[in-house]
């Protein structure tokens, strides 16, 4: 499995279903797993707990995923056989604690591996990923990528160079760590814009999960850009077994969902965080070297 995290042929482009190229993932989005309080793993606050996992909610989830599924979850720098259903995947955005001890052992439990989106700048800071950690994933399969350096209010809304320097410098960061190029990463706050594509690949990288909760492939400015289907506190237990299915009712309702607070957040602006809380606990959490973690239109 350690082979499958270096650099190879992406799922996108080697993986086939029913003999086409493939097209469609079904990429699950967690954040953080805690035991008895919130505060154990990731970023601080209402906003951000509202993200978190019990750690029975998480169990429930895998499980009714395994339930669904026979086959494991994919990892994008893995070469795949030939599937006869829409592949999944699992992610984990922000870097927090809980991947390394909650997240991980669960997941290698079931034969499966996960990705870890890691934001460079909380990078040993209490309640986040140190590097032994980082590495120790690494070693044991998971993918690690990069969630850039000071995970900004509003990525979209970062000038070009900004976007490639936080691109560039978190993708740098753990490459140092693992000792292998990355080449995967997420979108922190889900503000998603073509140019947040194209600036990834022109930092190197090559694939590229959003929140915007579609099971389409698409190629933007070179870079594979993947969508995912958040699991949020409080989900019914059943939504990745759901989700794992492909239930019509699901996708539509998320995507519905998603669609109606991308209104809001275009017509509000930076209003948006103020008025609904928004990611803005995640800028407030960074250490000062790291940034001020809120990008503002040029």
């Amino acid at each position: 499995m350690g082979s499958a995290v270096a650099v190879g042929v992406s799922a996108m482009e080697a993986g086939r279903t029913s003999g086409a190229a493939m097209t469609r993932v079904v990429s699950l989005l967690f954040h953080d797993v805690y035991e008895t309080h919130p505060s154990e793993s990731g970023f601080q606050g209402l906003a951000a707990d509202r993200y978190k996992l019990t750690v029975a909610e998480f169990d429930a989830q895998l499980a009714g995923l395994a339930r669904q599924r026979t086959d494991r979850p994919i990892l994008v720098t893995e070469s795949l056989p030939e599937r006869s259903r829409v592949p999944y995947a699992i992610t984990v955005d922000d870097g927090g604690v809980s991947y390394y001890t909650r997240v991980a052992e669960r997941l290698e439990a079931r034969g499966w591996r996960g990705h870890c989106f890691v934001t460079t700048g909380m990078i040993g800071q209490p309640g986040f990923l140190d590097a032994r950690q980082i590495r120790d994933l690494h070693r044991r399969g998971h993918i690690i990528g990069s969630h850039s350096v000071s995970h900004p209010t509003r990525f979209s809304a970062c000038r070009r160079e900004e976007m490639v320097r936080e691109w560039e410098e978190s993708r740098k960061v753990l490459a140092d760590i693992v000792g292998v190029a990355v080449t995967a990463a997420s979108v922190p706050g889900g503000y998603f814009s073509p140019l947040v594509a194209s600036t990834a690949a022109e930092a190197g990288l090559q694939m590229l999960f959003n929140s915007e909760p579609d099971t389409r492939v698409r190629s933007i400015a070179g870079c594979t850009v993947i969508g995912r289907f958040m699991v949020r506190a409080g989900y019914p237990p059943d939504f990745a077994f759901k989700l794992g299915g492909l239930a019509p009712a699901v996708l539509r309702r998320e995507w519905i969902v998603w669609n109606a607070k991308k209104i809001l957040k275009t017509v509000l602006g930076d209003a948006y965080v103020r008025v609904t809380g928004g990611d803005s606990r995640r800028a407030e959490s960074l250490k000062p070297s790291a940034g001020d973690g809120a990008c503002r239109p040029s």
